[in-house]
């Protein structure tokens, strides 16, 4: 589990490329039966906590603070199912990219076109309907969905990850979920410092330093990465690299005993390479083709930010100023440039006392938000949103968050969506109980709209929109050494916005489908301390998504399996750690061939990792990614990395 994180993200309140286009075309397809060895393998995994179930001794809680509001809240108060991934359990596996790291979350699919074009999907929703935020800031500007590229792990603090709608605070963009990147806070006062280095398949280095008083601190951030990479076509060409390099400097200071600010700033340049794709390849094999193509990111995100209480410590004010900038280019070519701008005021008032101290608070929020984008630049946009929250903490265990946010858009029709999210600690018993309900929307991309890269848009699109619930219970076990959570989810999706490869009637490409696309199924985890020494985790996820005429969605898995195991030895000095990771069900366009749609293979990938303290500031690492070298791929004709190994050095003063 995680522990108690910072509240950074939203500041200082706290309480308790090469193929844009034919992603979404569908045939109807026959699903097969669940694999007897998943199965077995199920089966055998969830009997893990039952054994030690009927322990009495009692159970201690971690205290985890999530931003999943205007304002964070404790986590074991909030009522949204959600993940946190901590920087020890992220280091623990040996992972060291974000994509990979979330490869196992429940509820996520993962599905990359290469190492340097990785989306998200978060319960069967598209790519472009989960959120991607760093520091609470916008990864993506101008409207633009954020693909997961080579953005390392070396000085990430933890990943929070939401799952269900989440519109009402994050605005459009967040109807199935948001993924929070949080990244290295100081641990204490004084100065800190640090690094690391890694070889393996190219190298990688990070550098980490901090100084901290009891008034505030300053902190910054560096990490680069030469990866060389892999061929994606699989044909034995040349590998297909990222070369990745990003900054961060962020200051914050208590003015006055009331009043407090700060700032942060974040930059990164990418280049990577791809291969190019054949229109008229007859198999999966024939698809992708090896290319000495590339291209070159930049990123660039900043937020301002001041905070002050009045009426005693009652009502806390914030102002912030966040601007998040994007390019792309493509071999050389014209870089595709966009830019969000977001102004927020947020008031939070304790309705019992102070805020920081009342169980019933009622927060008002007030954003402006403008995208620009080169795709139309003459097409900039804007909206005004207004944002309600209520919390309630409650003796008898019962936690109660309501929002409601209504957008005023300028191009679009207005919008208001609304959350409501429960969380009841059950007496006597080491049970909560959490469900939630609520909307969320998704306003037509800049592509979508206007069209590019050869495709023709529809500026007729309406907003797709969001409606779910879940419902779950979460059990700790073995005198809180486990814990164990059920969630079962249920969503639909109106105006779903589809892309046909060949245009409409009306000459464009992208068009509304009518009726609504069902999404439902079941999220199971686990967290068992086995020993002073041995951890595992468990994470599964059933999914059922389907279009409104019945047909199956692409890239979402029906079955996805993830088990951890973590040793400690030499008195903790040492760790040994794997994870094995089972994906079945999993169906995609082959746009090749007949262009249908088909069941991708299943497959396991097992990778492993090990780290041991040379002395107290000096750590070496070793990992090996697809330890069996299995032949895999989750979208059809791209290859997958196989059996790598790199060795490590980290240190800290």
């Amino acid at each position: 589990m995680g522990r108690s994180g910072d509240s950074r993200a939203c500041g200082p309140i706290r309480r308790h490329h090469d193929q844009p286009g034919p992603v979404r075309e569908r045939h109807r397809p026959d699903m097969k039966d669940m694999p007897m060895r998943f199965a077995t393998l199920l089966i055998s995994s969830a009997l893990l906590p039952v054994a030690v179930l009927g322990q009495e001794t009692p159970y201690l809680l971690d205290q985890i603070t999530i931003e999943g509001g205007l304002t964070p809240i404790e986590r074991q108060a909030y009522g949204r199912a959600n993940t946190v991934l901590t920087a020890e359990e992220i280091r623990a596996r040996g992972v060291r990219s974000v994509q990979d790291a979330l490869r196992s979350v429940p509820g996520l699919s993962v599905s990359s076109l290469g190492a340097s074009n990785t989306q998200i999907r978060i319960r069967g929703a598209e790519g472009n309907h989960t959120l991607v935020l760093i520091d609470g800031i916008r990864a993506a500007a101008g409207d633009s969905e954020y693909y997961l590229s080579g953005l390392d792990t070396a000085n990430i603090e933890r990943i929070e990850v939401l799952r269900g709608p989440q519109s009402v605070f994050f605005g459009a963009d967040a109807s199935a979920g948001v993924v929070n990147i949080i990244t290295r806070q100081p641990g204490g006062s004084g100065v800190e410092a640090g690094g690391s280095v890694e070889i393996g398949n190219g190298w990688s280095a990070s550098v980490h330093a901090s100084n901290r008083d009891d008034r505030g601190g300053v902190s910054f951030t560096a990490a680069t990465r030469d990866d060389d990479g892999y061929d994606h076509s699989g044909d034995g060409g040349e590998d297909d690299g990222i070369r990745r390099s990003a900054a961060q400097l962020s200051f914050d200071r208590q003015l006055t005993d009331t009043i407090s600010a700060g700032m942060l700033m974040r930059y990164a340049e990418e280049e990577y390479d791809y291969d190019a794709t054949s229109w008229t390849a007859m198999t999966a094999d024939e698809y992708v083709i090896d290319a000495d193509l590339y291209a070159e990111r930049k990123e660039s995100a900043g937020r301002i930010w001041a905070e002050a209480e009045t009426l005693n410590g009652r009502l806390v004010h914030r102002l912030s100023y966040d601007q998040t900038r994007f390019e792309l280019s493509q071999n050389g070519g014209a870089a595709d440039k966009a830019r969000t701008d977001i102004w927020r005021y947020r008031g939070a008032f304790g309705l019992d006392g102070p805020y920081f101290t009342a169980t019933q608070t009622l927060t008002l929020g007030l954003e402006r938000r403008e995208d620009e984008n080169s795709v139309a630049s003459d097409q900039n946009r804007a909206s005004n949103s207004v944002i309600l929250e209520y919390r309630g903490a409650f003796a008898n265990g019962l936690d109660v968050q309501l929002g409601l946010r209504h957008d005023n858009n300028d191009l679009f029709k207005n919008a208001s969506t609304w959350s409501l999210g429960l969380s009841y600690e059950v007496p006597g018993v080491p049970v909560r109980l959490h469900g939630s309900a609520g909307t969320g929307v998704v306003n037509p991309s800049y592509l979508e709209l206007y069209g590019g890269y050869g495709y023709a848009g529809n500026p007729g699109l309406k907003p797709e929109e969001n409606r779910g619930f879940d419902i779950g219970a979460e059990l700790h076990f073995a005198g809180g050494r486990g814990v164990a959570d059920l969630t079962y989810f249920q969503e639909e999706l109106e105006n779903e916005i589809s892309f046909s490869g060949i245009p409409l009637a009306d000459g464009t490409n992208y068009y509304n489908q009518d009726g609504v696309s069902k999404r439902r199924g079941v999220e199971l985890s686990a967290d068992f301390q086995a020993s002073d020494a041995l951890s595992l985790g468990f994470a599964y996820t059933y999914l059922h998504a389907k279009d409104p005429d019945g047909q199956v969605e692409i890239r979402r898995p029906r079955h996805t399996l993830g088990l951890t195991a973590d040793y400690r030895f030499a008195e903790g000095r040492g760790n040994l750690s794997g994870e094995v990771l089972y994906v079945a069900g999993n169906y995609d366009s082959q746009y090749f061939g007949s262009y249908e749609t088909a069941e991708l293979p299943e497959y396991t990938v097992v990778n492993v990792a090990a780290g041991y303290d040379v002395t107290d500031r000096v750590r070496a690492t070793g990992r090996v990614v697809n330890l069996f070298d299995e032949d895999y791929f989750d979208s059809w004709g791209y290859a997958m990395q196989g059996r790598t190994a790199y060795l490590g050095l980290q240190a800290k003063w």
